[in-house]
């Protein structure tokens, strides 16, 4: 870079740069050297100062369309066309995220065994003392894998359930995840996943996440989630759109 005719310099995530480095930053710029270009990377823009973002010109950088991120796939990681499509649903045109669940696409099988007798034990569980016990057992044995297996169970957990919304709202066309558990009917389950319910089981989905990112003790994390899971699956949508 330093022989050819212009020098480039890359902040990535600039946003996360404090207000020290940001001053200093904004020195260069306001009087960059002679065949510079500065370029900064950011998700936030909102969150660089204004007078850093007063001398930048913006270019945003759309996510990638549906069909661009399954021929992509196709091309270059040479999937077939229905993985494709079920990661791209997932990866909101994200090309990154769409790698990393290529990488535990694998892990999909054994993730559906786990949600699978999860919801069926925590269905179960209401008013039944004795069904608790299995509940403790399911979260001890998901606690004892590692951490980033069970981020990734919950991140799963989170499509799972947001397939059986829309498919309970007559939204086939957008539902991707084909169940083969003996006995497990997508259909039947889905009338169980509603308006009234749906943002709590992702809230308490995301903070569990959290928790695990931060070595909370995982089954006590897992154990407090199926505990709400039991009350959520047994939360009814009314006619009128009132909990009941």
């Amino acid at each position: 870079a330093f022989e050819g005719n212009y020098k480039v310099m890359i902040i990535w995530m600039a946003d996360k740069m404090n207000i020290a480095a940001s001053n200093k930053l904004l020195k260069l710029i306001e009087e960059p050297p002679d065949k510079t270009l500065l370029i900064l990377i950011t998700e936030s823009e909102d969150q660089l100062l204004q007078t850093i973002r007063s001398r930048c010109q913006m270019v945003r950088l759309s996510p990638l369309s549906e069909n661009d991120m399954v021929n992509a796939l196709m091309e270059r990681a040479n999937v077939d066309e229905s993985t494709a499509v079920k990661i791209a649903h997932q990866a909101d045109g994200d090309w990154n995220k769409g790698l990393q669940l290529l990488h535990n696409n694998n892990s999909d099988e054994q993730f559906e065994q786990w949600f699978v007798n999860w919801v069926r034990t925590a269905f179960r569980a209401k008013g039944n003392a004795a069904v608790l016990q299995d509940l403790i057992t399911w979260s001890e044995a998901i606690a004892g894998t590692g951490r980033e297996t069970q981020k990734s169970f919950l991140n799963y957990c989170l499509q799972f359930f947001r397939q059986a919304m829309l498919m309970n709202y007559k939204a086939e066309k957008l539902v991707y995840i084909n169940t083969t558990s003996t006995g497990f009917d997508m259909t039947k389950f889905a009338p169980f996943i509603h308006s009234m319910n749906i943002a709590e089981i992702y809230r308490e989905l995301n903070e569990a996440i959290y928790h695990i990112e931060r070595n909370a003790n995982a089954r006590i994390v897992l154990l407090d989630l199926s505990i709400k899971l039991t009350r959520l699956l047994h939360q009814k949508e009314t006619a009128q759109g009132f909990k009941t």
